[in-house]
């Protein structure tokens, strides 16, 4: 007699519940475990935070969209970083909804379905996506515009262009990488023929012009401020090593695919005993133009992302891994087959429960195990409203005013500004470019807190923040216990106050 699980049975008849189900588990998860273990958000969340605080046009981060919306909601959660957590979450689900809708479309609701669970054991959605910011908010945006994108082209919606537009100059306004995605949009829209026939009616010219209505402030501060300080084209004796790191790119894109490929491993026909007894999973036959569309989506964000990011020299991914890499799931559903069979079925169901639940083991273990087998610190062990506490009632006691703004250290600043109430604003003085709503000259007159890492007990201010703060007044060095100290020795910051200039 066939076997056939209750998962491939839902699967089969309530495709979306499935889909809800394990995006919300998902979801959920990487919101509770790190509300737990977490002492301090990750370092990118205090940095948008402490630039989304002064709702600047445009920063060297980026467009300004995530910043805003980041300090928004942290506002709305009370001050609490738990609102930027769900935040991040909420665009995961709106990412994988997306996807399935636009997967449904193209090989049916039952194959959709297997695409969205392919896709979230990628590295960059099955880790935390906490970190909040132009590369998370980008993905639901992405995943929409290519939703909308296809119903314009595949399926002739011209109701569709609206949505497409909106979301296109939202996408302008989070990430830099926006023009080359929306570039890529319409260079598949120019090189086919429903796309040209789309493209031929108005609404493309009045998209064009709401989106430059919508990204004109922030287009008028990068002629300002940003332009001339573009990375410039690498040399020709650096191509060799530049393409060098772009094989690199390409090589580590391939590795967050590892989950894929053991589930196409565990579910492959080799060894199984009785090949024509599995369920399978079935598909009308797919529209050529979509599986154009689809492979189209699948490599060329990713060659083209990793080629920008090899030849300007970027640590990261230019875009975001996970927006280059939303339709890889999808790719290897639609070349499996019409008939998918589902092999081994309680084992598929647990590699995949193992691959998402291991980054939240693997957090788990670092945050509590870790200090005690290697001295490394774990960044989000830092006693951040200790920190915040401790400097702010200091500050306030010496100068009868709540902490204005604090400098030195950009990690330990951005956690200090992090939790106050007040949310003093944050002064990086090595690169005060960075932090254009505040200078030297303004530090002077309002005072502030200025903190550094100390060495011993005595914990002297460093030469450079010396230079940087000549009316610092140091105090005696400050010592907090991380969330699990291990072996580590005790957070000794130094620490100084610069008075308010009398009037």
């Amino acid at each position: 007699m066939r076997f056939t699980s209750l998962i491939v049975e839902l699967v089969r008849a309530r495709p979306k519940l499935v889909v809800w189900v394990a995006v919300l588990l998902q979801a959920a998860l990487w919101i509770v475990v790190p509300s737990l273990i977490y002492a301090s958000p990750p370092e990118d969340v205090a940095t948008v935070l402490a630039f989304g605080r002064e709702y600047q046009v445009g920063t060297d981060l980026g467009p300004p969209l995530p910043f805003w919306l980041a300090d928004m909601v942290f506002r709305l959660a009370g001050n609490h970083v738990v609102g930027v957590y769900l935040l991040a979450e909420a665009c995961f689900v709106v990412t994988m909804l997306a996807l399935f809708r636009l997967s449904s479309a193209v090989v049916g609701r039952q194959q959709a379905a297997l695409a969205v669970l392919l896709t979230a054991t990628l590295t960059m959605f099955s880790f935390p996506g906490l970190e909040f910011g132009p590369a998370v908010l980008a993905r639901p945006l992405w995943a929409l515009v290519l939703l909308h994108a296809w119903r314009v082209a595949g399926q002739g919606s011209r109701l569709s262009w609206f949505a497409l537009t909106i979301e296109s100059g939202l996408l302008l306004l989070t990430t830099p990488a926006a023009a080359l995605l929306l570039a890529l949009v319409f260079v598949f829209l120019l090189a086919t023929r429903r796309g040209r026939r789309a493209l031929l009616t108005p609404d493309p010219w009045f998209a064009l012009a709401v989106i430059v209505v919508m990204v004109l402030p922030y287009v008028v501060w990068l002629a300002r401020f940003s332009w001339p300080h573009w990375p410039p084209l690498p040399p020709l004796a650096e191509l060799t090593p530049r393409a060098e790191r772009w094989g690199e790119l390409l090589g580590g894109l391939l590795l967050t695919m590892s989950g894929i490929a053991i589930l196409l491993v565990v579910n492959s026909r080799r060894w199984t005993r009785k090949p024509d007894e599995v369920p399978e999973i079935y598909r009308p036959p797919v529209d050529p133009y979509a599986q154009r569309f689809v492979f189209f989506f699948a490599l060329a964000p990713v060659l083209a992302a990793t080629l920008v990011s090899a030849a300007f020299g970027l640590g990261e991914i230019f875009g975001g891994a996970g927006t280059v890499m939303l339709l890889v799931g999808l790719a290897v559903i639609v070349v499996s087959g019409d008939l998918i069979p589902l092999r081994r079925q309680e084992t598929l169901r647990t590699v995949w429960a193992v691959i998402i639940a291991a980054p939240a083991a693997a957090l788990v273990v670092q945050a509590v195990v870790q200090p005690w087998i290697i001295s490394t610190e774990v960044s989000t062990a830092l006693p951040a409203r200790a920190m915040a506490q401790f400097f702010g009632e200091n500050f306030q006691h010496r100068t009868g005013k709540p902490l204005p703004a604090v400098a030195g250290d950009p990690r330990l600043a951005t956690l200090v500004a992090l939790g106050l109430p007040q949310r003093p604003h944050v002064f990086f003085a090595a690169t005060p470019d960075r932090t254009p709503w505040f200078s030297a000259a303004k530090f002077r007159e309002t005072g502030g807190v200025v903190v550094w890492r100390a060495a011993d007990t005595a914990g002297p201010p460093p030469a450079e923040i010396v230079r940087q703060f000549p009316d610092l007044a140091p105090e005696l060095p400050r010592a907090f216990e991380r969330m699990v100290n291990g072996r580590q020795p005790l957070l000794r910051l130094g620490w100084g106050v610069v008075r308010p200039a009398s009037r």
